[in-house]
């Protein structure tokens, strides 16, 4: 980010904090503090309507008599504590989320590169040897492909197997991966300060009997999101869109409750799916439809959407048919 990016940035955040009577920001290194060009090891950030400054006592900048102060959603307790400013503290994101909903094209294209560079991760993944291994090992060889592709944080890492990728927030445990069995793999992570994540859907052998009837209705789910994803609609279009496929497949009682959230500096920000937010040029989401059937199997699989004036555009090859592994 050039320093002329930086100062438009901080002009309309002054504009913002005016119109929320807010006499300053203080934020601790976050998708917020990025977003305002904090640098690496600095403790805190502080915008008022005059200054900018990265400083180790946020106190001491703070406007003398401030009555509202907005601070980072991600403070710690003890931060909020440390800080002693005697004033109304607000979270920041009320000014800086509308901000960060719309990404310049330099972003866009940051965040293309994470998103690609996730998925040829997940495309590594296919010529590692699955059978007999335990889950675990096998996040951890995705984990150093990752570091190795030059992310500079995993931020979550899933490798299910068989039964467990019918559970959403499964952890790679002792399971062994066999033959017949289903098996979903993601990498969320950041790459050059932007984060994308994909997940991918394989069977191990042979694909357990009826996964692939189901992993198609995740498919067509996916694309009727992405083809609801067209600026001006609500963001909560792309959402029912996704669930009228999966309704009408007959699997809508095992649906994931959310189809989708925004990624850009965080992993997990604005556009909700689910809310009716206008969809825009710029906005850059995770469109993620998943299906979770309970002691049996589930498939998710997700790529990073870029909402344009033309249309929606997947940063991604898209998610690919059923991939049998042949070890």
């Amino acid at each position: 980010m050039t320093p002329g990016q930086v100062e438009a940035r901080l002009g309309a955040v002054r504009t913002a904090m005016a119109a929320e009577g807010l006499d300053a920001l203080v934020l601790r290194p976050s998708p917020d503090f990025r977003f305002l060009g904090g640098g690496d090891g600095a403790a805190f950030l502080v915008v008022t309507r005059d200054t900018v400054a990265e400083t180790a006592e946020p106190a001491g900048l703070v406007p003398e008599g401030a009555r509202r102060v907005g601070v980072d959603a991600e403070m710690r307790v003890r931060e909020l504590f440390g800080l002693a400013i005697e004033a109304e503290l607000v979270p920041a994101s009320t000014v800086l989320a509308p901000l960060r909903l719309c990404k310049e094209p330099y972003e866009i294209a940051a965040i293309e590169r994470a998103a690609l560079r996730a998925e040829e991760v997940l495309g590594q993944a296919r010529e590692l040897a699955w059978f007999g291994t335990a889950e675990r090992a096998m996040a951890a060889a995705l984990r150093l492909l990752a570091l190795e592709s030059g992310c500079e944080e995993v931020l979550s890492l899933r490798v299910a197997a068989g039964e467990h990728t019918a559970r959403p927030g499964h952890r790679p445990g002792d399971r062994v991966i066999n033959p017949g069995d289903a098996l979903l793999v993601s990498l969320c992570g950041r790459w050059d300060g932007y984060c994308a994540e994909v997940a991918r859907v394989f069977a191990v052998a042979e694909p357990p009997e009826d996964f692939e009837a189901m992993y198609s209705v995740v498919l067509a789910a996916h694309a009727a999101g992405l083809a609801a994803a067209r600026p001006p609609a609500p963001a909560a279009d792309v959402e029912r869109a996704v669930g009228q496929v999966i309704d009408g497949s007959g699997y809508g009682r095992f649906a994931a409750a959310h189809a989708g959230r925004g990624v850009g500096l965080g992993p997990d920000e604005g556009p909700r799916l689910g809310e009716d937010t206008p969809l825009a040029a710029g906005m850059t989401f995770c469109l993620e439809p998943a299906i979770y059937m309970p002691d049996l199997f589930g498939a998710r699989v997700a790529d990073v959407v870029a909402c344009t004036e033309a249309g929606p555009v997947v940063l991604t090859s898209g998610p690919p048919a059923l991939h049998v592994l042949e070890r």
